[in-house]
């Protein structure tokens, strides 16, 4: 009799966890709508906010904690952080701010939980409003789409409240705080790791916390237990932050680690203050408002660990650095693969590394025509090669939503530069034509010629006026393989010049031109880019055929 009473009581618990475990379900999918539609609303004023307002890292901590707030995700972000600092837009201890205000920011979640979803019971109310939401979803429009989204995701995040707490509700007197670690070092110690093994399941510290403050709620635990769980969460969510960063580049490894150790510091700091802020809470609000408390003291440590950190954001991104040494070729090290689920911080990466690849074509062209120290010609070539390689790669993986998108352009203007890239490069094996240069009184002035109006193409200050001297460039060559043909072919015929070299020295001729012309198309591309002036592309473009059709 007494086993079939406790097996019944076993099935009636089990029965009683189901809609708290549903509810962490719905809101976890809540979040996911929400941060996902948010942050396809905000698109690239994410990233202009981010850029505009981060100068050093204080600002960057204040904008970075207001944008997680607004979005929901502190992932994205990093992201973009992790993609500014790829494209050079941002240093590291600038980027570093941006993520220690995210973590200011994903508190805001615990409070929007704890006021709204604890205090005004919104579970019942916002059923109409997820059938707004998917209606609004259905629709065709992109914006109005993703605002669906994002509403039928908060609407989730409330009705998965009401779930936890009805699920929780029936264990009122059955789990007691009695049957957690007691609350001393020890026991709080248990709780945190119980707290990281809560967020590590869930992939959310949101979630975490919702649950935690649900468990409060129905009194299963009491605030130090509470807090110390919270304090688990925190730590746990650079887990799910090292997990994001593994097999990315040297930026996205430096952020991943940046963060544990960060949190890691934090930790330690709010679970010695725990002790005091527990007792302040008993001493002014009693049990009155503990979960108020709880959202205000995970508030509080991540805002003070943000305070105790800024002074030494520097030191402390040169420490970063020392543990995570660059890794990869120097060329194509911004091309971060954590940052391809963000298009625009993506193409900025590869914008940043083409514009390097570049200029380190042109450098070991002037190398081989003897206006730059020349040495190991063979290995910067294969070096170069394989990052146009490497480059044209990660262009491929970049998915865009829509060839409207404001990238597009952008990626089709920087293929069209590795394509002359790779041409140049090919031009820079022709030896034979490069070493007859020196040979010739007029080649050799025209060599010259090269060297004066390449001198400029790492100027990023003048890049109209190196446009405009590369097209003259261009156009004195192309006059000029008429001029030294028409001369090379009477030397020729009247003896003064043996025949193979003549028709060497038309190769080489012809190689100038063909330099002259690639050289003036990459700045082009790159003048466009940079002037985001994407919609000019499709008129360069119908030059550029022109002038290919009267290359041989």
């Amino acid at each position: 009799m007494l086993s079939r009473r406790n097996s019944g009581t076993l099935v009636q618990m089990y029965w009683d966890v189901l809609p708290a475990l549903g509810g962490i379900g719905l809101f976890l999918i809540g979040m996911l709508l929400l941060t996902g539609g948010l942050k396809t609303l905000a698109g690239a004023r994410l990233r202009s906010i981010l850029g505009r307002f981060t100068s050093t890292p204080a600002t960057g901590a204040a904008t970075g904690a207001v944008t997680t707030a607004a979005i929901q995700s502190s992932s994205a972000t990093t992201v973009a952080a992790v993609g500014f600092v790829a494209a050079g837009l941002l240093t590291f201890p600038q980027a570093l701010g941006i993520i220690f205000g995210a973590n200011i920011g994903t508190t805001m979640t615990g409070w929007l939980v704890a006021i709204l979803g604890f205090k005004l019971d919104l579970g019942q109310a916002m059923l109409p409003v997820v059938l707004l939401g998917a209606l609004l979803a259905l629709s065709g429009s992109r914006k109005v789409s993703h605002l669906g989204q994002a509403l039928a995701g908060f609407s989730l995040i409330f009705i998965g409240i009401e779930q936890m707490k009805s699920g929780l509700d029936a264990f009122q007197g059955i789990v007691t705080p009695a049957d957690f670690p007691p609350d001393s070092w020890a026991g709080r110690l248990k709780l945190v790791a119980l707290g990281v093994l809560i967020t590590l399941v869930t992939q959310s510290s949101s979630a975490g916390v919702a649950t935690a403050l649900a468990a409060l709620s129905a009194g299963a635990v009491n605030f130090p237990q509470a807090a110390a769980l919270v304090i688990g969460m925190d730590v746990g969510t650079t887990f799910t932050a090292v997990l994001a960063t593994l097999g990315g580049g040297t930026m996205a490894r430096r952020t991943g680690v940046a963060h544990v150790v960060y949190n890691l510091m934090t930790g330690a700091m709010a679970f010695f203050l725990l002790g005091p802020f527990a007792a302040a809470v008993a001493y002014w609000h009693g049990a009155a408002q503990p979960l108020t408390a709880l959202v205000a003291f995970h508030s509080l440590f991540n805002l003070l660990g943000v305070i105790l950190i800024l002074p030494f954001a520097r030191p402390f991104a040169r420490l970063i650095e020392v543990l995570i040494p660059d890794r990869g070729a120097a060329l194509t090290q911004s091309l971060d693969h954590l940052i391809l689920q963000d298009p625009a911080a993506a193409t900025a990466a590869a914008k940043a590394t083409v514009d390097r690849l570049a200029k380190a074509a042109v450098h070991y062209l002037r190398s081989l025509t003897g206006s730059a120290a020349a040495g190991g010609s063979s290995a910067r070539h294969d070096r170069l090669a394989a990052a146009v390689s490497d480059t044209r790669a990660y262009l491929d993986r970049i998915e865009l939503p829509a060839s409207t998108s404001p990238e597009f352009g952008e990626i089709k203007g920087l293929y069209h530069i590795l394509d002359h890239l790779d041409r140049l490069l090919y031009r820079c094996t022709q030896t034979e034509r490069i070493s007859e240069l020196p040979k010739d009184r007029r080649l050799r002035r025209l060599a010259r010629v090269l060297a004066l109006a390449t001198a400029g193409f790492e100027d990023v200050t003048r890049p109209e006026h190196c446009e405009t001297t590369l097209n003259r460039l261009r156009r004195l060559m192309r006059a000029q393989q008429q001029s030294q043909r028409d001369r090379l072919i009477s030397e020729a015929a009247d003896g003064t010049l043996p025949d193979d070299i003549a028709w060497t020295r038309l190769d080489a001729v012809r190689w100038l031109h063909r330099v002259a012309y690639h050289l003036w198309r990459m700045r082009v591309h790159l003048n466009l880019l940079d002037s985001n002036a994407a919609a000019d592309l499709g008129t360069a473009r119908g030059d550029e055929a022109r002038l290919d059709a009267g290359l041989d």
